[in-house]
């Protein structure tokens, strides 16, 4: 009988937040990034479940702040709009790796509040259609070989998840990530248009982000790094690890918001999430954006990010890559 008159209680005193919440004037999503690269992918994820489901009357337009793989974003949001409830922001495995290390300048992973996770994705090692390096012991080959004729290219400067994925597979086949050629994009978007162009010989990035060329094969993923292969058409890429090479990297996608909004309003955006993603139409859509199940939002959301960012703190403190005392 309590623990009934309990769950009623907190029933109505989310009713009651809720209903003081409005819905937001003008909703927005950031994307930390310019446009076509995973974050993008996750605002226009977004958007599209909010709308369709009606959760969200206004549409949901996305604005673009590329800087620092999220570290502009982020920076702007705490300093500049950190009590608006209109704006939600992308944010990715890539950005929490980025927040261990201390790139995100004086703000830390406890500045800002996280809102939810809404998909996973997988890291990959992509090359063009037409290059020659078949599996990625054939590419791993030819970097031992010749660490200079193999340039690659990712979203992200020393540090970045990109690099760090690259940096594991090097170690592991006896290759100092000093001897490698890396070349750092602001996104995905860009990182693939070069490798399409033929300025890098290969991509080290988020498997969704190229998807596209992959269905048009204009590229030819080498690698997945999942524990076990992926499925549906995806069922022909090898990961990395029956390759030889014990990396797995999941890549989590979802939004934060400013530390002052309201406690009303984050509870109108988290109950939102939490109520489409619950539907089989998400479940669907998220497939449709080659994205993989996690749905987490609130609380657990929040203790499942502080997590994390001590994990990748650790990986990244094997490679000297902490600036700060967090």
């Amino acid at each position: 009988m309590a623990r009934s008159c309990v769950a009623v209680l907190a029933g109505a005193l989310l009713l009651v937040s809720l209903a003081a919440a409005a819905e937001p004037d003008d909703p927005e999503c950031i994307a930390p990034a310019r446009p076509g690269g995973g974050f993008d992918l996750t605002c226009k994820l977004a958007r599209a479940a909010l709308n369709d489901s009606k959760l969200l009357t206004r549409p949901l337009r996305i604005t673009y702040m590329p800087g620092g793989i999220g570290a502009v974003a982020y920076n702007t949001v705490v300093a500049q709009r950190p009590a608006d409830g209109n704006i939600i922001v992308a944010f990715s495995g890539g950005s929490l790796l980025n927040l261990a290390q201390g790139k995100f300048g004086k703000y830390n992973v406890n500045d800002v509040r996280w809102l939810a996770g809404v998909g996973a994705d997988y890291g990959m090692i992509a090359v063009r259609a037409d290059s020659p390096y078949q599996n990625l012991k054939q590419l791993v080959a030819a970097v031992k070989a010749n660490p200079n004729e193999i340039v690659f290219g990712a979203g992200g400067t020393v540090g970045s998840q990109d690099w760090i994925k690259t940096v594991l597979i090097a170690r592991q086949a006896g290759v100092s990530h000093q001897q490698m050629r890396y070349v750092a994009f602001e996104g995905g978007g860009e990182t693939t248009t070069a490798l399409l162009g033929g300025h890098i010989q290969a991509a080290s990035g988020d498997l969704s982000e190229v998807m596209p060329q992959l269905d048009q094969r204009k590229i030819r993923v080498l690698a997945v790094m999942s524990d076990k292969r992926l499925p549906g058409r995806l069922s022909g890429i090898p990961t990395a690890r029956e390759q030889g090479f014990d990396i797995v990297w999941p890549i989590i996608r979802g939004f934060y918001v400013g530390p002052k909004v309201s406690a009303a309003d984050y509870a109108y955006w988290e109950t939102s999430f939490r109520k489409v993603m619950a539907t089989p139409q998400f479940a669907r859509l998220r497939e449709g954006y080659d994205l993989f199940p996690f749905s987490l939002t609130g609380a657990q959301m929040d203790a499942y990010v502080k997590r994390q960012v001590k994990e990748y703190r650790k990986i990244a403190t094997q490679f000297g890559l902490v600036y700060q005392t967090l």
